[in-house]
């Protein structure tokens, strides 16, 4: 089964279960896999990131996916899936008609789903290169630049460390994702970030100094979370 490695989907599910339970499967055949818990969220992760394809829930409290998905279409030509719990014919051409590209049916396998998206995605014509739009994402104050892995405080840079921007990289590859201590230490020592292997300790350390240059109050993490039981976790504006 062929994938389009390394192509970033948005997911916008109301469940928490399902989003991570996407996500994690998404991740594991190569994708970078981002999550949004409802409309609102989606359409401020859409204001600052760009997206290869958008797995979009139809049944949502609040602005629901089909009215989310006209107004995706009318300013993007993200393709989008949409999943809803109900299958019927009038349905699915209710989604069809707001723009969506494909139509799965809950419950799924996981994996039709990731057949449905690759074939989503070998029908996208390859764009042409145009001018780079920098990939932002924004924590207060504190922009990232996820191209060139840059830190920025307003027009200044903020310095990183080789194993800070590491964790950057890795809690930017899946924003509101939380990466346990072990996770993180099988990631940075992948990456080979410093001379000796990178410990459990050391990484609740490097959390604590990363901290210090991303959040308003370090002490009280708005952006760089601890979710117990589960590890870091950065969960942008």
């Amino acid at each position: 089964m062929t994938t389009d490695i390394g192509a970033h989907l948005l997911i916008v599910d109301d469940d928490e279960r399902i989003r991570g339970l996407l996500q994690k499967f998404l991740i594991r055949h190569g994708f970078m896999a981002t999550v949004a818990r409802d409309a609102a969220q989606a359409r401020r992760l859409l204001a600052g990131l760009s997206f290869d394809l958008i797995v979009l829930d139809v049944m949502m409290p609040g602005e629901d996916g089909l009215s989310l998905c006209r107004d995706i279409r009318e300013a993007h030509g993200t393709p989008i899936l949409l999943l809803t719990a109900r299958g019927e014919t009038g349905d699915r051409i209710s989604g069809l008609e707001a723009g969506a590209d494909d139509y799965l049916a809950k419950p799924f396998e996981p994996k039709e789903l990731l057949l449905r998206i690759n074939a989503i995605l070998r029908r996208m014509p390859k764009p042409e290169r145009e001018t780079e739009v920098p990939q932002i994402l924004h924590l207060g104050p504190i922009r990232y630049d996820l191209d060139r892995g840059e830190l920025w405080h307003g027009a200044q840079p903020v310095r990183l460390t080789a194993t800070e921007a590491a964790l950057m990289r890795i809690f930017t590859g899946g924003p509101n994702k939380a990466f346990s201590r072990a996770e993180l230490v099988t990631l940075l020592n992948r990456d080979k970030i410093g001379a000796e292997q990178v410990q459990e300790r050391a990484v609740d350390v490097q959390i604590t100094r990363l901290r210090r240059k991303i959040e308003p109050d370090p002490k009280q993490p708005r952006y760089l979370q601890t979710v117990r039981g589960a590890g870091y976790m950065l969960s942008p504006d």
